[in-house]
């Protein structure tokens, strides 16, 4: 069982209390998970490169801070505060952080077959 930030019943919390910055790599907080979305706020340190990868739901990033470059099917998009990106299920992506990178990423539920 992942352990988790919030409860079901929490309904605030403030960025600046729970945003760390690893010394290399990147950290990742389950904010919460209910039956449809994992919400997980991701820091990651100046230089990550997070190779390209694929995953089987539908997921959002929304920057909180900081800078960096998503690679998403070969376009890249620049990250920076403010900036919100859809990734559909099984795209492949990359991600590079140019300075310190907070986001809360989404995961939804998988995908539907969309054979119907």
């Amino acid at each position: 069982m992942t352990t988790t930030l919030m409860s079901l019943e929490t309904t605030t919390i403030h960025w600046a209390d729970i945003i760390e910055y690893p010394q290399t790599g990147v950290k990742s907080k389950v904010l919460l998970e209910d039956g449809n979305c994992r919400y997980t706020l991701m820091s990651l340190a100046v230089g990550i490169h997070l190779a390209e990868h694929a995953v089987g739901r539908n997921a959002t990033v929304n920057v909180i801070e900081g800078q960096g470059v998503l690679t998403l099917e070969g376009k890249e998009i620049a990250l920076g505060s403010g900036v919100f990106v859809f990734i559909p299920a099984n795209a492949h992506h990359a991600l590079k952080a140019e300075t310190n990178l907070a986001f809360l990423l989404t995961l939804s539920e998988q995908a539907a077959d969309s054979n119907h």
